[in-house]
């Protein structure tokens, strides 16, 4: 306990660089993950199709080579990106993929006479998806979403490999210092176990919220 305590300057820093990266990777994910899903189902194949190569290149390439190619190998190209930049692009856009097929089957699984609905009452294509379509689709969607936001969360320690010293990271160095392996890992398992569970508690309070949300719209019915 003692090494925790002496340490724990340099664990604590390594934790606001987990944050960080945890919470602006998870807001690339969720743009990512409502733009390309709702694009997935338009009606126009020149966008339809550009963003389907673009999510099954996302999805079928892995993470930690998507990281190496950012950081090491785009500078080759003249082009250089800050590490903690890289990382939370990166890590978004690797889970937003998941997260737009996420999005494009809740909306895709909204009933069809809603839509008919919607274009009885004259709503455009736009005001439909708004008003109509991904307030529906949101309940189904936030389950699955909470999970893609703690997959997340439990890789960001591979930002420890393109220089970012985060909570990992700092882990490592005090554990080669101390040689105290079962207490520095064991901390560092706790943390994320404590942080994964706010995150299950996030969504899990938002998912109860909009189901109510839609309970009353369609009891007012």
């Amino acid at each position: 306990m003692n090494t925790l305590v002496e340490y724990a300057p340099i664990l604590w820093d390594g934790f606001l660089k987990t944050l960080l990266v945890a919470a602006g990777a998870g807001v690339v994910m969720l743009v990512t993950s409502f733009a390309f899903g709702v694009a997935g189902v338009s009606r126009s194949g020149w966008l339809r199709w550009p963003i389907r190569v673009m999510v099954e290149f996302l999805r079928g390439t892995s993470a930690y080579v998507q990281l190496f190619w950012a950081y090491f190998a785009l500078p080759l190209f003249g082009i250089y990106i800050d590490a903690i930049i890289v990382g939370i692009i990166v890590l978004g856009l690797n889970v937003g993929s998941y997260g737009s097929e996420v999005v494009r089957g809740a909306i895709l699984s909204v009933p069809r006479d809603q839509t008919e609905g919607a274009v009885a009452l004259n709503l455009s294509r736009f005001q439909s998806m708004r008003y109509v379509i991904l307030p529906q689709a949101l309940v189904s969607m936030i389950p699955p979403m909470g999970n893609l936001a703690i997959d997340l969360l439990k890789i960001t320690p591979l930002v420890s490999l393109i220089t970012i010293a985060d909570l990992t990271f700092q882990a490592q160095v005090v554990r080669q210092q101390t040689n105290d392996t079962i207490l520095i890992y064991g901390f560092v398992l706790v943390v994320y176990f404590i942080l994964s569970s706010a995150v299950a508690h996030v969504f899990t309070k938002a998912g109860a919220h909009f189901s109510r949300g839609i309970d009353i719209q369609r009891g007012g019915r």
